[in-house]
């Protein structure tokens, strides 16, 4: 197959430029780097007019799964709000749940949404379904305590970036399959849904360092996988392998054209609108992994955050189908 690939938008190869890259993870690499890929939530929220509370919740094995829940401090409480429920990216193995935070704190300024962002548990001390059915555990107590968070469960969306896009779209088809609790959409940010990692994207973003690589990528997956064979990977994990994407909420999905996940995530898209259902997907041009949550500064990190919002404000606006 020919190593040609899109090239980088020009602004983004000029700020890439300053960046380190890495071809390959290790064990040994990333006990370096996951300390690294924690930020403090604290900046973020100067300026902000925003109440924070922290809870747990328990997970299948009855281990506490930490939440933030960061509401507009300005609510008067008269109107019930839409909630984000947000998932980290980092691979599966790194990241917390203030990684990329600053995407769904936008969606609060802009709608006062309540933002419920959750600690799923990390590969590779925890494997196979824990991180998605902790995700889903978050997802069952906000529903749950709906009427204390002041939220219209109507209009709950799940929402995350790389990992925690795959992990959303796992805990869609959860909440499908187990009919409970609603979705009102699905925003899949570069997610990763496919552990096999064999597309003609994964393969053209091979044996070079970069922002996240085929051998990254195999790496996270095999951390997540753990013992299991291809034949016993869960749909739920891995979701790209669901044979039915029908009767899932809308979704949101977009991509970069110069990143590992572009075809995976297109063809997620495409059998969503196979099986009936809706999908709004984005491809941008030049964009390689994680652009706009690295750079928001670039223009086209402007305009992909803003086109998200944009989708956002529609469906928020539409009242509920009957």
């Amino acid at each position: 197959m020919t190593t040609a690939r899109p090239s980088l938008d020009p602004e983004l190869q000029e700020l890439l430029a300053d960046m380190p890259l890495m071809s390959r993870l290790s064990p040994e690499v990333l006990a370096q780097v996951r300390p690294l890929s924690s930020m403090p939530v604290e900046p973020l929220l100067e300026g902000r007019a925003v109440d924070r509370r922290e809870v747990t919740v328990a997970g299948p094995d009855g281990t506490p799964i930490p939440l933030s829940v960061f509401s507009p401090a300005n609510s008067d409480g008269t109107a019930a709000a839409p909630c984000v429920y947000w998932m980290h990216g980092g691979g599966m193995v790194m990241g917390d749940r203030f990684s990329q935070i600053d995407i769904p704190l936008e969606w609060l300024d802009e709608f006062g949404a309540v933002v419920v962002s959750v600690d799923y548990r990390l590969a590779p001390e925890s494997t196979g379904t824990v991180p998605v059915h902790d995700c889903y555990q978050g997802l069952l107590w906000i529903a749950d305590h709906a009427a204390e968070l002041g939220i219209d469960p109507a209009r709950i969306i799940v929402a995350g970036a790389s990992a925690g896009g795959g992990l959303a779209a796992g805990v869609a088809l959860l909440a499908r399959d187990l009919g409970t609790p609603a979705i009102a959409a699905q925003v899949l940010i570069g997610p990763m849904l496919d552990h096999r990692n064999t597309t003609t994207s994964s393969l053209q973003y091979a044996n070079e360092p970069g922002v996240w690589t085929r051998e990254m990528n195999g790496f996270g997956w095999r951390c997540l996988l753990g013992d299991l064979s291809d034949d016993e990977v869960p749909a739920y994990v891995s979701p790209a392998l669901a044979d039915d994407l029908a009767g899932l909420p809308t979704a949101y999905i977009d991509t970069g054209s110069a990143e590992v996940f572009r075809d995976e995530d297109t063809e997620y898209a495409t059998r969503i609108w196979a099986a009936g259902g809706q999908a709004e997907l984005h491809v941008w041009a030049g964009g390689f992994h994680g652009f706009d949550a690295l750079y928001p500064q670039a223009p086209i990190s402007a305009t992909a955050r803003r086109t998200r919002t944009d989708w956002l404000a529609r469906l928020l606006s539409t009242p509920p189908a009957v």
